[in-house]
């Protein structure tokens, strides 16, 4: 009933991050450091809009669809899908932070070291939303 819905938010949830990890990110790479900022400051917020909302949909209808079902492999691609809030809460978020609040004109070696460690950790988010993909896939066979 939700299995459909459930898999194709975890697909975009997915493809989201890995388009930031493997396209959007490095080329933000490819600037110097003060652009380099300036640019994750203006996609950041919109991205994390965007990905908490789809992990969260995605996990709620998941767990319904454990529900419906009874299939407890649904309810673990729910749990593999929605552990990107806390990875992101407890990993990336300090990150973010001092990201958000240092002043562009002030970029520098420092700020990109924190883009390229942000970088790194983002991926861990891109290899939970396969993951858990993959997990609704399995459940949909």
């Amino acid at each position: 009933m939700f299995g459909v819905f459930t898999l194709l938010v975890a697909a975009l949830f997915a493809g989201a991050a890995v388009y930031v990890s493997t396209a959007e990110h490095p080329a933000r790479m490819t600037l110097d450091d003060r652009a380099a900022l300036a640019q994750w400051k203006v996609s950041y917020p919109r991205a994390a809009l965007m990905q908490a909302t789809l992990a969260l949909v995605g996990s709620v209808l998941g767990t319904l669809e454990w529900l419906v079902t009874g299939s407890h492999v649904w309810l673990i691609g729910a749990l593999v899908l929605v552990a990107n809030v806390p990875y992101t809460l407890i990993s990336i978020m300090p990150i973010n932070d001092v990201l958000k609040e240092l002043p562009v004109s002030e970029a520098g070696p420092a700020s990109r070291a924190d883009l390229v460690r942000w970088g790194r950790l983002h991926a861990g988010r891109s290899l939970l939303g396969l993951i858990a993909t993959a997990i609704f896939v399995w459940a949909s066979i």
